[in-house]
């Protein structure tokens, strides 16, 4: 009974980045929950060549989400999420803050809130963004647009569709002007949606974007605007996990020093797991992403090249339902000619971790 339990959990604890909150208070209508993991790794480069990727990893990530009950249909809420790098020498560890948001939910009516909380756009990337340690780098960045955690968001969502369709989702969200100095993190305004069904464990959600570009970004000639849409699908069901995605991106996906912004960009994401009764959860996954017209002038001059090519073989092992082991090697499928156009990288990599989260 104790691993049947242990199966219903794990993907659970994989797809909710909160894990297993702990209840630290609930008095008067007002609940505080906390969350965390500490997490031992290592990534080893199949060159030996490369520093920074044959090193320690390690780090800790803690969590407070907060709500309170203002009235029968009114509810408030906030969460923040802070991480904390271990691999560096005392003193000189980086850390930073992953989400930091508030907001009010209506009932069937819905919830909006506004911080630095995860893109629309990433709606569809969370469907493939389960694998091992790798994944979910064809087009999800973070501070890039809506695509994935970013700054000064304005969110609208909408489950069940007022209340009406179970399993129709829905949500809006307008980004205000950000890091107007910077030409890889900025944005101009923008806005993006997603729509989402759920219906016997299958699961497809669409998404679109589309922001102005700053003064310093379309100095490239790729123009002002950036764009992303995508479309993904996922089963989640009888100890089951698999899910695929494609989508296209326009102006705004960093290829490198080099190229900088690709002017477009084609991806495709994949990922099949199976949760054994004893902890066992091997996964397998696949990530490709092209690069069109990569360097182009005002549509001249381009060239096309993969910008990401890998199969992501790994397992966990989970102990219960807070203690995991896990190991992961990415086969590196790039090949040279458009490495040496991207400036990826085209070495092998494995890792090993172990996990306590809760």
């Amino acid at each position: 009974m104790k691993r049947k339990v242990l199966a219903v959990l794990v993907p659970v604890l994989l797809s909710a980045g909160a894990a297993n909150a702990a209840e630290i208070y609930n008095k008067n209508s007002n609940k505080l929950d906390l969350y965390g993991k500490m997490v031992g790794k290592h990534i080893w480069n199949s060159s030996g060549d490369n520093n920074s990727d044959n090193v320690d990893d390690s780090y800790a990530r803690f969590g407070i989400k907060g709500e309170t009950q203002i009235s029968n249909e009114l509810t408030g809420f906030g969460q923040f999420e802070h991480n904390l790098n271990a691999s560096a020498p005392e003193g000189q560890q980086d850390e930073s803050t992953r989400l930091s948001f508030a907001g009010l939910k209506f009932g069937d009516f819905g919830s909006f809130d506004y911080g630095r909380n995860y893109g629309v756009a990433y709606d569809a990337g969370v469907y493939t963004d389960m694998f091992v340690e790798w994944g979910a780098d064809s087009w999800v960045t973070t501070d890039n647009f809506m695509t994935g955690r970013t700054t000064g968001v304005a969110t609208y969502r909408n489950s069940d569709f007022f209340g009406e369709v179970e399993g129709l989702d829905f949500a809006l969200q307008y980004q205000g002007k950000n890091h107007d100095d910077q030409v890889k993190k900025a944005n101009g305004d923008g806005y993006s949606t997603s729509l989402s069904y759920t219906f016997d464990g299958f699961s497809v959600v669409g998404v679109y974007g589309k922001s102005d570009r700053t003064d310093m970004q379309s100095a490239d000639g790729y123009g002002d605007t950036a764009e992303i849409w995508s479309l993904a699908a996922k089963y989640d069901a009888n100890d089951i996990y698999a899910a695929v995605l494609y989508g296209e991106s326009r102006n705004m996906t960093w290829t490198g020093n080099t190229i900088g912004f690709a002017n477009k960009t084609q991806n495709v994401e994949a990922v099949v797991q199976y949760q054994f009764d004893f902890g066992l959860r091997p996964s397998l996954g696949y990530v490709y992403s092209k690069g069109k017209d990569l360097g182009a002038k005002n549509g001249v001059g381009g060239v096309d090249a993969d910008r990401v090519n890998y199969i992501e073989a790994g397992a966990w092992y989970y102990f219960n339902k807070n203690m995991n082991v896990y190991s992961a090697y990415k086969f590196n499928l790039l090949d040279d000619e458009d490495a040496a156009i991207t400036g990826s990288d085209t070495d092998d990599q494995f890792v090993m971790g172990i996990v306590y989260q809760f």
